[in-house]
């Protein structure tokens, strides 16, 4: 029996001046929406193309926990989260 592994994520435009917090159950495929523009919304409006940021868990609920959560904070703790483990703020999919 395989484990789920669901993905909270952040990404940013090419300028870094918006970010998008999203949850799913399947990262490459979705990064690849985004950067694709197959889906209508924000990212494709904003032109979110970079992931800089994701956490993994097996659980789904807290996974869409943790994604209310981390919108709910002010961009400099969003921006700090980042830091942590991507200070240059490098697109984490470029070698997938």
């Amino acid at each position: 029996m395989s484990v789920e592994r669901y993905c909270v994520y952040i990404m940013t435009n090419p300028r870094h001046t918006v970010l998008y917090i999203g949850v799913t159950g399947n990262l490459p495929r979705r990064i690849l929406e985004h950067k694709e523009k197959l889906i209508e919304g924000f990212t494709k409006k904003y032109n979110c193309c970079h992931l800089i940021y994701y956490e993994q868990t097996s659980d789904v609920r807290s996974a869409i926990e943790r994604e209310k959560e981390l919108k709910g904070w002010l961009r400099k703790k969003k921006e700090t989260l980042i830091a942590t483990l991507n200070p240059e703020w490098n697109d984490l999919s470029l070698d997938w």
